[in-house]
């Protein structure tokens, strides 16, 4: 695991995978399955890996998150950045807090809470934070009740914040006054759209963020890489090429569930098992795992008639 500080550069190298999380049967961390998925998308050249939602990590029980923190962290390259999640309630960020600060990560990501908040409230919880972990956070902003530009702004221009998460949605992404107000004070730099490659490239090009959370990038590590480089290039005809070839499966845990359809997904691709789903929540509808495989295996050759006729140039 990458372990030296934080440049503003390095949200704008890579995008941003957010893999699921391996479990057994008895729902004990996986630590060889999760491996295999890292393996996977390091090799594609992904270089952040972000464990939240899609690991289910509102689940995540305290007495388990020093297990998690070590496994993840002896299971990374050396040159791979990992942020774990913490939260979503101030009590178990702040227990987390205090076991992050035992180890050698450099953020960990905030995961929203809905109600229950205020923006003062959440400023003054998030400088509280910072102070027992001893590092700054990543924010993970899903609605404009949990936050105010203002406090946003003041919480990144003070260093509690090392980068957002942004992921409000639009039904035009395009038409949307929070990021641009939010713009005028927070450099784009440190701004990575929250929410898959459906936004991606008109936050991108339109705003100038600096990369994009990926879940179907974890299973097409090469394709979404690549995704990234023709966006920033201005290759805009190829970047609606590989854009195009995310929209099934992406499209599907739109309409399923986000978190669910991705970890059946990368079981169903045979990168690696993910096992069961920690409860509260469950596998997607068996009636829907046909349609899931059907996209997953249409991305994952995708992928690997990419990823070899890119080594063969």
């Amino acid at each position: 695991m990458k372990i030296s500080p934080i440049l503003d550069s390095e949200f704008a190298a890579t995008v941003m995978a957010v893999p699921p999380l391996a479990r057994r049967a008895d729902y004990s961390l996986d630590a060889a399955e999760n491996q295999k998925l890292i393996r996977h998308i390091e090799a594609g050249g992904v270089r952040t890996l972000l464990y939240g939602g899609n690991a289910n990590l509102y689940h995540v029980a305290v007495s388990e998150y020093r297990e998690l923190l070590d496994m993840l962290s002896e299971s990374a390259g050396p040159d791979t950045r990992v942020i774990p999640a913490i939260g979503a309630d101030y009590g178990k960020m702040l227990d987390q807090a205090r076991i992050l600060a035992q180890t050698s990560y450099r953020t960990a990501m905030v995961l929203p809470l809905a109600g229950f908040t205020t923006s003062e409230g959440v400023e003054t919880g998030l400088k509280r934070i910072v102070d027992a972990a001893g590092i700054p956070l990543t924010l993970y902003v899903k609605s404009e009740n949990y936050v105010d530009v203002d406090t946003l702004a003041r919480l990144v221009d003070s260093g509690t914040l090392i980068a957002v998460k942004y992921a409000i949605v639009r039904e035009n992404p395009a038409d949307d006054v929070y990021l641009r107000r939010l713009l005028e004070s927070v450099p784009a730099a440190k701004l990575v759209s929250g929410m898959g490659e459906r936004p991606a490239l008109v936050h991108l090009r339109e705003f100038g963020l600096a990369a994009w959370t990926t879940g179907s990038g974890c299973i097409a590590s090469h394709a979404v890489m690549a995704l990234l480089r023709a966006i920033k290039a201005g290759q805009m005809d190829e970047a609606q090429r590989l854009y195009d070839v995310f929209m099934p499966l992406e499209t599907l845990r739109d309409d399923i569930s986000l978190i669910r359809v991705l970890h059946d997904a990368v079981t169903f691709s045979k990168i690696a098992d993910m096992g069961p789903m920690l409860p509260l929540l469950s596998s997607s509808p068996v009636g829907h795992h046909a349609s899931i495989d059907s996209a997953t295996q249409a991305l994952l050759a995708f992928e690997r008639q990419f990823a070899e006729t890119s080594a063969a140039r």
